[in-house]
């Protein structure tokens, strides 16, 4: 009998394959690491990054930068967390797919699902009501005949929803992906665009002002603008379990808005003067509009931020989209299953025009400190404590032991009980 070394086993690169029935062919359709990618980079670039600059201006560019950089390293592990526990529920339980919804429940039971799926509701039908609100808003405003935005512009939010909804509705899920990925790529070309333009505009003086005691009240908004996490689920089925894959993807896919935050951060506070702080709030678009004169930049700004919120939102749905699916059992149509993610984000932006930094506020530092630092340690805790006692094999993507899981969860609950007091 050959001896059969570790080395020379088979490797598993996937848990299964996503098969696609289309035209009476059945076809693989197998995961793209960049798809996956900018579909993590899209959900976290969005409304998020054109509000920070109003949060981080008390605080100055070095203190809201440095706080930048840990928020996303907490977020990378916390999305990581997700990761694995994800492809665990996965292997344990042989489903090719499994939403939110389940692999709650599989782990931490009917009363912690119940808890924590209220809570994610919550969290993502307000960051629905922002992209829909805001983009909506942009999307009407860029119409150039002005009788047609006056007529429009109680339908704002209406507009953008049946555009990109629609987009998501008709298209099939690879097309939308590809589109996705362009639109995160038109995304950061008119970024940099912005950044050709505004450069001459920037006041070295000012990158030296700080206030460390300030730095408190931007962890909120950082937190919501670079939460990704209702899409592990997606590109973990995507790219059909590969462990390897799926932490590039994530890997990558949170360092590009994580730069991207931090030049535009500097590149606001830069041309804004710290003597501005207290008298109003003040949106980042109109300080560009009114420090630099074009009509291209104009163009350039309503592209921009048109197709931050058009990325954010897709990730959004995306994940509603399996969360709704996880609870009626794909019980419900595609047209009823768009119709209950997209009608309560309409009617309530339709009410409230102004609604774009309250949804942000509410969706802060609460939702996003249960949701990333609270249930995910919880769900790899008690799945790694079941892995002992059985004889599955759990794949890891987190290090540390116990030390990790106790840490994020101290973490959260410190920002919870300091955004209660």
């Amino acid at each position: 009998m050959n001896n059969v070394h570790k080395s020379d086993a088979p490797k598993v690169t996937r848990l299964f394959s996503n098969l696609e029935l289309y035209r009476n062919e059945l076809t693989h359709k197998s995961g793209s690491v960049l798809r996956s990618t900018m579909l993590v980079a899209g959900t976290a670039i969005g409304v998020g990054m054109l509000a920070l600059p109003t949060f981080t201006l008390p605080s100055g560019v070095v203190p809201s930068s440095i706080m930048l950089v840990v928020v996303w390293f907490y977020l990378l592990i916390s999305g990581l967390l997700s990761a694995e526990v994800t492809l665990n529920a996965i292997r344990n339980h042989g489903l090719a797919s499994s939403g939110v919804v389940v692999i709650i429940e599989q782990t931490l039971g009917k009363l912690g699902a119940q808890f924590a799926l209220i809570v994610y509701l919550f969290f993502n039908y307000a960051l629905l009501v922002a992209y829909v609100a805001k983009g909506g808003e942009i999307l009407v405003g860029a119409i150039p005949i002005t009788d047609l935005q006056n007529v429009l512009s109680g339908w704002s939010g209406t507009a953008f929803a049946i555009l990109f909804g629609g987009m998501m509705y008709l298209g099939r899920e690879k097309l939308v992906e590809k589109l996705n990925s362009v639109f995160v790529g038109i995304f950061i070309a008119t970024f940099l665009g912005l950044l050709f333009f505004a450069g001459s505009h920037i006041h070295g003086e000012y990158f030296f002002f700080q206030d460390w005691s300030a730095i408190g009240s931007t962890i909120s908004v950082m937190l919501v603008a670079q939460f990704y996490h209702n899409v592990v689920p997606v590109i973990v089925t995507q790219l059909e379990g590969d462990a390897g894959k799926v932490r590039l993807s994530i890997l990558i896919g949170s360092i590009i808005p994580l730069v991207m935050f931090l030049v535009w951060n500097g590149m606001i506070l830069g041309s804004v003067s710290p003597d501005m702080i207290g008298v109003s709030v003040f949106d980042p678009l109109e300080i560009l509009r009114s420090g630099i004169a074009g009509e291209w930049l104009g163009v350039l700004i309503s592209v921009f931020s048109l197709f931050a919120i058009a990325t954010s939102f897709i990730g959004c749905v995306y994940g509603l989209q399996d969360f709704w699916k996880d609870i009626f059992k794909e019980k419900f149509g595609k047209f009823s299953l768009y119709s209950l993610i997209l009608l309560p984000p309409v009617g309530l932006s339709a009410l409230n025009t102004g609604i774009f930094f309250i949804a942000l506020d509410y969706a802060g530092t609460f939702c996003v400190s249960i949701l990333a630092g609270i249930i995910p340690p919880l769900m790899v805790w008690k799945q790694r404590e079941v892995g002992k006692n059985s004889s599955v094999i759990n794949q890891r993507l987190v290090g540390g032991g116990k030390v990790t899981l106790i840490m994020m969860i101290g973490i959260a609950l410190i920002l919870i009980i300091k955004q209660f007091f």
